[in-house]
């Protein structure tokens, strides 16, 4: 055997060695996160399953030791990231449209890139704050609505970037055969370039829906929270996340029970919407 054939062999085995180590590692990284990961699920199903009754779903809000449920928050919930998201879903999805089809390199696109990485970054308490100045404070009265505008501000800036990116991903041969042919740009987008990134688009839209379910502190400075049943949205209206925070900080049993079966409905929603947004982005792909 030569030296350069030995020089091979040696420099083989030390990048099999290499290859090992860094294999070892990300497998105790994975396991380390799935652990956690596993042992959070864990506790919220085995806390919140005893919980989760047909009470704790159809009635209000209990007094302190008292029987009852959280349908009030369920509802507040509902509502108030259904509108946000039928608010925020079209901006968001006309200003990607813009940035990727019309303008993609001027200047208004580059200050509303920039504009939208600040709001995805911003901390959702900074939101709350931002409506509470503009509209708690004006108004001097908590409401539904401007639960519903803080909630509408984090779903903006996640489809934006989602509808850009998938829109980006449309190859230019399949406008630059729409325009052959005659078809006006608004057809080519409406038609061609918006129905084939759709299932990213609406995996955008899911995973907005699941981010806002949880959020507990733009609500508490915009919705506030509310006992009773109320569908007025001009006044203060309960929600999931707040009564969770408010029930668990709390010292009476039945709340922290209705708490825990709270976390597990936010927690089974995420989920399936995560769960929903991973099956289309496949699909698609």
């Amino acid at each position: 055997m030569s030296a350069q054939d030995e020089l091979r062999r040696v420099a083989f085995r030390r990048r099999k060695r290499v290859n090992t180590v860094a294999l070892t590692l990300s497998l105790a990284a994975m396991a380390f996160g799935l652990f956690w990961l596993f042992w959070i699920l864990w506790e919220t199903l085995r806390l919140g399953w005893s919980g989760l009754t047909w009470s704790a779903l159809s009635q209000m809000t209990p007094s302190p030791n008292e029987a009852g449920g959280i349908a009030n928050a369920i509802y507040g919930s509902v509502l108030m990231v259904g509108l946000a998201t039928f608010v925020g879903t079209p901006i968001g999805i006309m200003a990607g449209i813009y940035l990727a089809e019309y303008d993609p390199k001027g200047w208004l696109a580059e200050v509303t890139r920039f504009v939208n990485d600040i709001l995805l970054s911003a901390p959702s308490i900074v939101i709350g704050l931002f409506v509470y100045a503009v509209v708690v404070a004006k108004f001097k009265s908590f409401s539904g609505w401007a639960g519903v505008m803080a909630l509408a501000l984090i779903v903006i800036p996640v489809v934006i970037r989602t509808t850009e990116n998938m829109l980006q991903l449309v190859p230019a041969a399949m406008r630059e055969a729409a325009y052959a042919l005659g078809t006006p740009k608004r057809k080519v987008i409406l038609l061609i370039t918006l129905r084939a990134a759709r299932a990213g688009v609406v995996t955008g839209v899911l995973l907005a829906v699941a981010r806002i379910s949880g959020e507990t502190a733009p609500l508490l400075f915009t919705a506030l929270n509310n006992q009773f049943w109320t569908s007025s949205l001009s006044e203060p209206m309960a929600s999931l996340p707040v009564t969770i925070f408010k029930f668990a900080m709390s010292p009476y049993e039945n709340w922290q029970q209705l708490a825990w079966a709270g976390v597990l409905l936010i927690t089974i929603t995420v989920l399936a919407l995560n769960i929903l947004a991973r099956v289309l982005t496949r699909h698609k792909s």
